[in-house]
């Protein structure tokens, strides 16, 4: 699910981050300084990197002060060069300086999520036709900006929560008695309304989730020989089911498993331990 199809999520996740910043008694700094005065100002990256958030900086500006006007120069998904003008916006100049900061950490965050998806994206494509995954290791609540900057970054998004997709993980199958027990158990409830994915830990639990219909198979810190004959496995039965490896994936990893003709890697890091990229916002004058 992409932020634009819910609105109203991103309004009460704006409310609620300015309630945080402001409290009761507002930007009380800005409001000892200025009063009606109107101004210009610009945001610019500080370096190079991919572009995410464009929108809910957009949307910060104007909770705080629907009349500011505000120009989005360059687009979500694209890649700009430190010292390159991303917004421009015109108002009140004590109502820029209430959004910037919020304005700029998620432009920040969220660009940091795309560069740093499009950088594992290009080392994959370097190497194979894998394609990065995402994880739900996200900052709680940011979960649908975070997966949103991953889609700008070329990456795919995994599942959004624990609503749309069955993910049978090492607890689910030990408890449940086994690979199969827990297939069976998830199909006599939902029948096929569901994809069901299958943590596997060796090459047996690979041979059980294939002959349990199992309609994707995650390699859970396998080793890149284990995926090779895992992958076999899979050609041997002639089932088309999408393989995934994860497992604290880095650079050097993406380079191994991406060679091995694996569909996808997912990798935690995409979102939740990300370098913020690097925007300020500077005055470009003062109108009155």
């Amino acid at each position: 699910m992409s932020m634009p199809d819910d609105p109203s999520f991103l309004q009460r996740l704006l409310e609620l981050s300015l309630e945080e910043d402001l409290d009761s008694a507002g930007d009380i700094t800005t409001q000892a300084v200025f009063s009606q005065q109107t101004g210009g100002a610009k945001i610019v990256a500080r370096e190079r990197g991919v572009l995410s958030g464009t929108r809910v900086v957009q949307e910060v500006f104007h909770t705080v002060d629907p009349g500011l006007t505000l120009r989005i120069l360059r687009n979500d998904s694209e890649a700009v060069e430190g010292g390159d003008c991303i917004i421009e916006v015109i108002g009140k100049i004590s109502s820029i300086l209430t959004a910037e900061r919020l304005a700029l950490n998620f432009l920040g965050y969220l660009s940091g999520v795309a560069t740093k998806t499009r950088h594992y994206q290009e080392i994959l494509s370097a190497v194979g036709d894998t394609q990065i995954l995402d994880t739900r290791k996200t900052i709680p609540g940011l979960r649908r900006l975070s997966k949103q900057a991953v889609r700008d970054g070329g990456g795919r998004n995994h599942r959004m929560g624990l609503y749309d997709m069955v993910m049978l993980k090492d607890n689910h199958i030990d408890a449940a008695g086994g690979i199969r027990r827990a297939v069976d158990a998830v199909r006599q409830v939902y029948g096929t309304k569901f994809l069901i994915e299958v943590e596997c830990r060796s090459l047996e639990d690979v041979q059980q989730a294939l002959d349990a219909g199992a309609d994707w198979i995650m390699l859970d810190n396998m080793s890149p020989r284990d995926c090779e004959m895992a992958l076999s496995l899979r050609q041997d039965r002639g089932r088309v089911v999408p393989f995934e490896a994860s497992g604290d994936m880095d650079e050097e990893k993406l380079r191994v498993f991406g060679s091995l003709g694996l569909d996808y890697i997912s990798a935690g890091k995409l979102t939740h331990s990300v370098q913020t990229m690097n925007f300020s916002l500077q005055f470009t004058g003062a109108l009155d």
